[in-house]
C-alpha cells in the first residue's frame, strides 16, 4: 500500500491537501491518508466492477425469482456502503504496519531470491493460502455462536446480485479479508503483485455473486464459481470456499451446484414460465 500512498502524496496530498510543514512520513498523516485512500479505493472497486457486472453479466431474469427481495439491489448497495468504512478501520491498521516496514513486501524483482519464478510462485501460494484461510473463517462464521450476529446479514440475499458481494456485517467482511492481509506478513511478496492480487480478489468476490453459472466443463468441480456460491446462499451448509473446491472436498462441505444438474434458479424460473 506504500506505493499507492507515495503516489497520492506526490501528485495530490503534498502539493494540494496537507500543510507544507506536515512531513509525509509522520504516522498520524499516514493513518489519515490510508483511511481516505482505502475507503475511496474500496468504493471505486465495488461500484465500478459491481455496476459493470450487474449490467453486462448478471442475468436480470433472476430478479423474477420468488426469493429475490423487494428493492434488493438498493438494499445490497446501502448495506455495503454502510459497512465498508467500518471494515476499513482494522484494514488501515494492517496497511499502516505494511507502510512502516513490518511486512515482507519487497520493491524489486532482484530482492526475491527466486526472481520472476518467485513472483509467479507467490501468486499461486497467495491464492491457495487465502482460499484455505477464507474457507475455515467462513465455515466458522456459520457456527451458531457467530452466525446470527455477524454472517446472517449476508445471507439475506438468497439470489444475490454483484452488489451483494460486499454487503457484509463489518466484522464478517473484515474477518473474511484477513487472510489477504496476513499473507504479506508471513511470506515475501512483490508490492505490485500484491496490489494486483488485491484488485483481483475484490473482482473475484463480485464475480461469484454475478449469477453467471457458466464455467468450462473440465473445471466445474475445481473452480468455486458463481454456481457454487449461489448454492451456498440457497442451502447454507455447502461450498464455503473462495476460488477452489479443494477445501470443501477435504472438509466434507462440497455440493455439486444444482444449476449443473438442471435444478438451479434459472431452471426454476423456466418451470414457472411453463406453468
Amino acid at each position: 500500500m506504500d506505493l499507492v500512498l507515495e503516489a497520492a502524496d506526490q501528485h495530490l496530498l503534498t502539493p494540494y491537501v496537507y500543510p507544507a510543514g506536515w512531513p509525509e512520513g509522520e504516522p498520524c498523516r499516514q493513518l489519515l491518508s490510508l483511511f481516505v485512500i482505502t475507503n475511496l479505493g474500496a468504493l471505486v472497486l465495488y461500484l465500478l466492477f459491481g455496476t459493470l457486472s450487474y449490467y453486462f453479466i448478471f442475468d436480470h431474469e433472476l430478479k423474477k425469482h420468488p426469493q429475490f427481495l423487494e428493492n434488493q439491489v438498493r438494499r445490497e448497495i446501502t448495506y455495503a456502503l454502510r459497512s465498508l468504512p467500518w471494515i476499513s478501520v482494522p484494514t488501515v491498521a494492517l496497511f499502516f504496519a505494511e507502510v512502516r516496514g513490518y511486512s515482507k513486501l519487497y520493491d524489486n524483482i532482484e530482492d526475491s531470491p527466486y526472481g520472476w519464478s518467485g513472483v509467479f510462485l507467490s501468486m499461486l501460494s497467495f491464492l491457495f493460502f487465502t482460499d484455505m484461510g477464507i474457507y475455515w473463517i467462513h465455515r466458522g462464521l456459520h457456527h451458531k455462536l457467530f452466525y446470527k450476529r455477524f454472517h446472517k446479514p449476508h445471507h439475506l440475499w438468497k439470489i444475490a446480485t454483484p452488489f451483494a458481494s460486499h454487503a457484509f456485517h463489518p466484522v464478517d467482511g473484515f474477518m473474511q479479508s484477513l487472510p489477504y492481509h496476513i499473507y504479506p506478513f508471513l511470506f515475501p511478496l512483490h508490492k505490485v503483485t500484491y496490489l494486483g492480487l488485491y484488485i483481483f480478489v475484490n473482482v473475484w468476490t463480485i464475480s461469484i455473486h454475478d449469477g453467471d453459472y457458466r464455467v468450462p466443463r473440465f473445471l466445474r468441480h475445481v473452480i468455486n464459481g458463481s454456481a457454487h456460491h449461489t448454492d451456498h446462499h440457497l442451502y447454507f451448509d455447502y461450498n464455503y470456499g473462495q476460488y477452489f473446491t479443494l477445501w470443501d472436498k477435504i472438509g466434507g462441505s462440497y455440493k455439486s451446484p444444482t444449476s449443473f444438474e438442471g435444478k438451479g434458479p434459472h431452471d426454476y424460473l423456466r418451470k414457472l414460465r411453463e406453468k
